[in-house]
């Protein structure tokens, strides 16, 4: 029982944790209008928890502990479904972190760094990665969709075949910590596919002064949303794969 209510824990923690790394804003500073005293610059520095040297390597060690609470999930349910449904969707997050990995790599060849803070910073100076590195950011869109187990690629849930996979067993709180971590998942992996390919924070009107400290967060906080909402437009045009 222990393990049976560890997992959705520990699927929800990491997806959580995961937010830690991810720079919202950085290092601006301006002049407030209608003042002319010597405290009216206002530095916006820290618009994330923690700016680390290797935030992709932390995304991914993330990414790829997840598996271990689908597995335990599954294993600690005691029934022939749920184990089933979390060897499918094991075996499918690990092998769509190998293409996940190597459409990355261009990007930290191209930024030199493994920081996202630096990696939006050089989008700032050159160009969106979108651009030279379009089949990558394709790639890894669809990479996304099977990371987060979400159609065409939710076959571990297979309503269908297999009542509803991993967490047939599971019920109230447990099965929402699943599910909260799979959205939470979603909109993760739509803010790191945005600060990869499209320049995060960097939004066409940064000229705009005083308010591009406000325009910037706004505006990669609506490429989100639409990633999110691309998440949802796939599952609803896209028919999804079942096994034969």
């Amino acid at each position: 029982i222990f393990i049976y209510l560890l997992a959705p824990i520990l699927i929800f923690m990491l997806s959580v944790i995961g937010w830690s790394v991810i720079p919202f804003y950085y290092n601006y500073s301006f002049v407030l209008p209608f003042f002319n005293l010597n405290s009216n610059v206002l530095k916006v520095e820290n618009w994330f928890v923690s700016d680390i040297n290797y935030g992709i390597m932390f995304l991914l060690a993330l990414s790829s502990l997840n598996v271990y609470g689908i597995i335990l999930g599954g294993w600690a349910s005691n029934s022939k479904y749920a184990f089933l449904g979390a060897l499918r969707s094991a075996a499918q997050m690990i092998s769509y972190e190998v293409s996940i990995g190597l459409t990355i790599l261009p990007v930290i060849l191209l930024a030199g760094s493994f920081n996202l803070s630096d990696i939006v910073l050089i989008q700032e100076k050159t160009t969106w990665f979108f651009f030279p590195l379009f089949p990558c950011a394709v790639i890894f869109f669809i990479s996304m969709l099977a990371e987060t187990n979400r159609a065409p690629f939710d076959l571990p849930e297979a309503e269908a075949e297999l009542v509803a996979g991993y967490n047939v067993e599971y019920g109230s709180m447990a099965f929402t910590l699943y599910f909260l971590g799979e959205y939470s998942s979603m909109l993760l992996m739509s803010s790191f596919i945005v600060l990869l390919f499209f320049g995060g924070w960097l939004s066409p009107f940064t000229t705009l002064l005083p308010f591009v400290w406000v325009l910037g967060p706004f505006f990669f906080f609506f490429l989100i949303f639409f990633f999110f909402f691309d998440y949802i437009i796939v599952r609803a045009a896209f028919p999804r794969y079942c096994y034969v």
